[in-house]
């Protein structure tokens, strides 16, 4: 009888703990936030990016960089790119001890949408001055070979635009939903670099049938480093606790969270693929993070090549009513398929 009161008082101790393990935790999403600090970055061509950065403890250990830009909606107003998304999550105690030497620095610039700015070319340079001029206030404790960037819907356009752009700048990229359709000749500027993107069957504004399945086909046909690169498709989209979205193209939700449900499980509906088209099994802690911290580049802080190739024959922009209409009948059809597979 003591044995059994001992099991009994034991699981009362440890299901509590075990069903509110937290990869980070959401309660605590306004002091992560209010670890960023505002600044602007030099002037370019007249126009200075506003962002906010969060830095890790200077302990003499370099740690990565990653860049976030946002999505459409969240660049308003200074610190909107922060207070309007979870990517802050990737400053809490949590996330930072699974980056490489225990931390990483988080830069997430601004768009002017209060200027009808919506990360146009002309933010590449402005940008990229941005990035180098907090680089070289922390200098000693950035690994200049570990510079990832990664972005979301109109943010997945930029990220896109910045590694082809820039393409011995960044480690690894990670573009969601991004409404953009990169040419041929920038996915060859890329193809030494690993990509993992995430986008949703059913989301209509930038989903894999609007532009994603385009994107992961070129990625995977030219990429020099395909078995690297990941593709994680979803279905509907859910927030880290299985409630779904009010909309299925916020995959973002994933991203910020490193992949993982609050308790860590597998998000629902996900299912993520190599680019040679093996199934990934993400086993927490190790998933977007890891994967990043994985890749170097050859960048050693002064070197650079500027190609310019998204500024070559205008925006390359979605042409958004034609590429939706194209993609209603396989979004129909993956619809009709999930019904039949309950």
């Amino acid at each position: 009888m003591k044995k059994i009161l001992a099991l009994v008082l034991a699981s009362a101790l440890i299901i509590p703990f075990a069903t509110e393990t937290f990869a980070a935790n959401p309660d605590n999403i306004p002091e992560y936030k209010s670890k960023f600090r505002d600044a602007t970055g030099p002037e370019v061509d007249g126009l200075a990016i506003d962002y906010v950065s969060y830095s890790p403890a200077d302990d003499g250990a370099p740690k990565p960089l990653v860049i976030y830009t946002h999505g459409m909606g969240q660049g308003k107003a200074p610190r909107a790119q922060i207070e309007e998304n979870n990517i802050s999550l990737w400053a809490s105690d949590e996330l930072q001890a699974r980056f490489t030497n225990g931390g990483a620095y988080i830069l997430v610039p601004r768009s002017q949408e209060n200027h009808n700015e919506f990360w146009s070319n002309k933010y590449i340079k402005s940008l990229k001055a941005a990035i180098d001029d907090f680089i070289a206030q922390n200098r000693s404790g950035i690994d200049v070979t570990r510079i990832y960037i990664g972005g979301f819907s109109m943010g997945g356009k930029m990220a896109f635009k910045m590694i082809t752009s820039y393409p011995d700048f960044f480690a690894a990229a990670f573009p969601m939903c991004p409404a953009y359709l990169p040419s041929d000749e920038q996915i060859d500027a890329i193809k030494n670099m690993p990509i993992w993107m995430l986008t949703s069957k059913y989301d209509i504004l930038a989903g894999y049938h609007v532009s994603g399945e385009k994107i992961w086909k070129k990625l995977c046909e030219r990429s020099a480093v395909a078995a690297d690169c990941r593709l994680s498709l979803f279905g509907k989209v859910c927030y880290p606790d299985g409630k779904k979205c009010p909309s299925n193209h916020f995959v973002w939700f994933a991203a910020s969270n490193d992949m993982f449900t609050y308790d860590e499980k597998d998000y629902p509906n996900m299912v993520t693929t190599d680019g040679l088209g093996n199934t990934v099994t993400l086993t927490s802690p190790d998933g977007l993070i890891s994967w990043l911290c994985k890749y170097t580049s050859n960048y050693n802080g002064q070197t650079e090549n500027y190609t310019g190739l998204a500024e070559v024959g205008g925006e390359n922009e979605l042409n958004f009513v034609a590429t939706v209409l194209r993609a209603i009948f396989p979004m129909i059809s993956d619809t009709v398929k999930s019904l039949f597979a309950r």
